[in-house]
């Protein structure tokens, strides 16, 4: 029986816990890392001490920077590589050969800036017609990597696809959904990391648990606003890859964009920030994507337009507060309907 072979391109903390997971379901695994001298301390260490620190990789998982050998004759490809390196780095891929049945997913929450599109579209873009699929949801890495109970949606065109990812990354820590609609899938994963820049702001600035959750209920209505008229389904948000993955982030200790947030809030400049971080904070970049969404669908999104100003137009974080509490009286918009087809 053939014993499927995975490659894992990108050895951050969500890339590196992915690969740990499959290996111990008895996949052969690589685990590619852009820069060779790091991969090289990786093969020998076998620990990520930047990106995850204290988690064992297992010495049959295989640590390249070799991108050719890495894709080479490989059955699953996934891509956890940040958005703004995604294209430049699949440029790279085409330039060897891979099987043509292969399958890549796309687990990366962003948005490309210059295009707008998300991450399967670019995918796509480059590659052409090749087998897709995404997986979003509220997964800490941290949390997976210590086998905390989880749950995530994999989403794609093909029926198929998805129920075969499913099977693969299922076990009793790991529960996975398929949902066909992988525009709101992926919409829900990166336009969350938007409010959670939000709820980090009101951290920093010492609000409350009132603040937090009008932040994330009034977020909720702007994302959806948005998913729909880019032609996601409204229930989608409501599920694993919305709500869920907007509450975790927006909540966790170990969300690298409430993190920026919260240092914001607490006054510390935004090159400063990213200077000081190891890790990508997807919800940076897609902030102001999301603001430039907005405007293109002529979507009204206040948290996202306050969060952009602040990021990037330097206004003052209470400011943006007293800006959002103080628009103009309105009626609460709330469509049970898309709880209902739930049921």
């Amino acid at each position: 029986m053939h014993k499927m072979n995975i490659t894992v391109l990108g050895d951050g903390g969500w890339g590196t816990t992915l690969a740990i997971l499959l290996d111990k379901k008895g996949y052969n695994l690589t685990l590619w890392s852009v820069f060779p001298e790091y991969a090289r301390y990786l093969d020998k260490k076998r620990i990520n001490v930047k990106f995850l620190p204290g988690i064992k990789i297992p010495k049959d998982i295989k640590i390249t920077s070799d991108l050719k050998d890495a894709i080479f004759n490989k059955d699953l490809i996934i891509l956890a590589i940040p958005s703004l390196y995604l294209r430049s780095i699949l440029r790279k891929v085409k330039l060897y050969p891979y099987p043509k049945e292969s399958i890549f997913l796309s687990v990366i929450k962003g948005i490309e800036l210059n295009s707008l599109m998300r991450m399967s579209e670019v995918i796509k873009q480059e590659l052409g017609n090749i087998k897709l699929g995404v997986l979003s949801g509220p997964t800490i890495a941290y949390e997976v990597a210590r086998g905390i109970p989880t749950t995530a949606v994999v989403a794609s065109e093909d029926k198929s696809i998805s129920k075969f990812l499913q099977d693969i990354f299922i076990t009793d820590k790991f529960r996975i959904y398929t949902n066909s609609d992988i525009i709101g899938v992926e919409l829900g994963g990166a336009l969350k990391n938007i409010i959670a820049i939000a709820c980090g702001i009101a951290d920093g600035l010492g609000f409350g648990t009132n603040t937090k959750s009008a932040l994330l209920t009034r977020g909720l209505v702007e994302i959806m606003r948005l998913g729909i008229k880019m032609g996601a389904k409204q229930q989608t948000f409501f599920g694993i890859s919305g709500l869920g993955d907007m509450a975790t982030t927006c909540m966790s200790l170990f969300s690298r964009n409430r993190f920026v947030g919260e240092q914001i809030g607490r006054g510390r400049k935004l090159k400063a920030i990213i200077k000081s971080m190891k890790m990508v904070a997807e919800g940076i970049y897609t902030t102001k994507a999301g603001y430039l969404l907005s405007k293109k669908y002529k979507v009204e999104m206040p948290i996202t337009e306050e969060v952009y100003l602040v990021l990037y137009k330097n206004k003052s974080p209470l400011r943006a507060v007293k800006t959002l509490m103080l628009r103009r009286s309105k009626e609460e918009e709330v469509d049970f309907g898309a709880w209902r087809s739930l049921d």
